[in-house]
């Protein structure tokens, strides 16, 4: 069989990233893969509950999230994931690990 090739995702190391750039965007081209795999509305309410970093609004349509934000915020899941024995994910919510609109 042949070598399956993931994208590495990457991020700026300091700046700004949008919404579709950390939930992904299939549509896209080329598609963006997700760096927190959940949906828009999952995503809006987790920002809504502090679950999730609060955005910086760039202009009256422009909304975005500090890249050192994204960084802690993974950095956090991971350390939260590593003690977790029960298969849940905490950036996502709920018991099967993809929350309720999960993408």
């Amino acid at each position: 069989m042949g070598n399956i090739i993931v994208p590495k995702i990457t991020l700026p190391e300091t700046g700004f990233v949008r919404l579709p750039n950390i939930i992904g965007d299939p549509k896209a081209d080329p598609p963006i893969a997700p760096i927190i795999p959940v949906s828009k509305s999952t995503w809006w309410a987790g920002v809504k509950s502090g679950r999730y970093p609060q955005p910086i609004k760039l202009g009256p349509r422009i909304t975005a999230w500090r890249v050192e934000d994204i960084r802690e915020l993974v950095r956090e899941a991971r350390t939260f994931q590593g003690g977790m024995d029960n298969g849940q994910n905490w950036m996502a919510g709920g018991a099967d690990g993809l929350g309720k609109d999960h993408v």
